[in-house]
């Protein structure tokens, strides 16, 4: 099996399976490194001493100081978190002085649905949620901002890289954009990090998500990033773990094999970033060599407009499932787009959002990289997609 869907979740790497292994182990010998991390006794100290310092660790990895960072369950929590408890606090503060005007919240058209759902909930409570859409090339620009954005509006959440075609936005510009007008800005970094230099304090965000599993670490992790006195109300409340903004044990071992994937990350971001751009490039030019088969994106050789990672094309004539079933069959794992929303036989939401027609985006197939794959993984899958395409004939 060649394994080409990292997008969608990336093997657990051997940094992050060593450093939880001792976690995992059974045993009343093993429980020191196993406690709460609330006890006070030893054990409980020991363990809440290795919770800080992953947290240490993935701070660093974002350019963040430990305090701003929240340990989740995953990127899904921390955008719901986001956006919930960012809108929740500036609410109150609202009632508190009295302003009773409806609140604006401002998402891109082609955010994960952890964003959109999050958002169809915030227009429950009272939001008035505006949706800015792509230019053609699938990017968010701050012009397009500019002009969807009022003086009332309280957070802007637009993702960094976008999950299925690719596309980079610029985060820094955007909460420019956000700032000025007295916003919160909030970006989904999931795709983002590892693939591309980022800086919490060059972009200049209020809050950021990011997942343990796109990049190595365990599933079930993840972690949001809160600048220092952006106001936020908790939506998880209990024992007043995380200094009270998300309740419930934490997840040492967990904490651990990720902080261990990030470092991991961080030491070879920029040389794994530029071998996969050379294997995006190559997979596109061979993909490009057939008829009826189209890049989604003008993804050009070398752009860094677009993630190293991501390869996106439309395959006229077959539709998303046959491609990935009959490539399935000759060992290769690919997708559709989001594997959150691979059982929908309607088109990608972010192809609807980029005007293609309905034939075209039902026939999408996104084949995406990670530091692991080879040049000889993308030609023994071009091969095989050559093999698959001719059915059509």
């Amino acid at each position: 099996m060649i394994y080409l869907d990292w997008a969608a979740t990336a093997p657990l790497c051997k940094e992050a399976a060593d450093a939880m292994r001792p976690y995992l182990e059974t045993g009343s010998h093993a429980f020191p490194l196993q406690a709460n991390a609330n006890a006070l006794y030893t054990a409980g100290r020991e363990a809440f001493r290795n919770l800080e310092a992953s947290r240490r660790l993935v701070a660093q990895a974002l350019d963040a100081r430990p305090d701003e960072i929240i340990f989740t369950s995953g990127a899904t929590e921390a955008d719901n978190a986001a956006l919930f408890g960012l809108v929740d606090a500036c609410m109150m503060q609202a009632e508190h002085t009295g302003d009773h005007c409806v609140p604006q919240v401002i998402v891109s058209s082609i955010e994960h649905d952890a964003v959109l759902e999050a958002a169809k909930t915030l227009h429950q409570w009272g939001a008035l949620v505006t949706l800015v859409d792509p230019d053609a090339s699938g990017h968010i620009t701050p012009e397009a901002l500019e002009q969807v954005i009022a003086d009332d509006a309280i957070v802007v959440s637009i993702m960094a890289v976008n999950n299925e075609i690719g596309s980079v936005m610029d985060v820094a510009a955007l909460a420019d954009v956000a700032h000025r007008h007295g916003a919160l800005f909030h970006t989904d970094a999931t795709q983002a990090w590892g693939k591309m230099p980022l800086s919490v304090k060059d972009w200049k965000v209020d809050a950021l998500s990011v997942s343990s599993h796109k990049v190595g670490g365990p599933k079930g992790m993840g972690a949001l990033y809160l600048k220092a006195r952006t106001p936020f109300s908790a939506q998880i409340v209990g024992g007043g773990q995380e200094s009270k903004r998300r309740s419930g044990t934490q997840n040492v071992c967990g904490a651990v094999g990720f902080a261990a994937a990030a470092k991991r990350l961080v030491d070879h971001a920029e040389q794994d970033a530029s071998i996969m751009r050379t294997l995006r490039d190559y997979c596109y030019e061979g993909l490009r060599k057939h008829e009826g088969v189209a890049p989604t994106v003008p993804c050009e050789a070398g752009s860094t407009a677009y993630a190293p990672h991501i390869v996106n094309v439309m395959v006229e004539g077959m539709e998303s499932e046959t491609l990935i079933l009959q490539l399935d069959r000759r060992g290769f794992c690919v997708s559709g787009g989001s594997a959150c929303s691979s059982h929908s036989l309607d088109p990608s939401h972010v192809l609807t959002a980029l005007s293609l027609p309905r034939d075209k985006a039902l026939g999408s197939l996104r084949v995406s990289m990670g530091p692991d794959t080879t040049k000889e993984d993308i030609t023994a899958f071009l091969d095989a997609f050559a093999e698959v395409i001719q059915q059509r004939l």
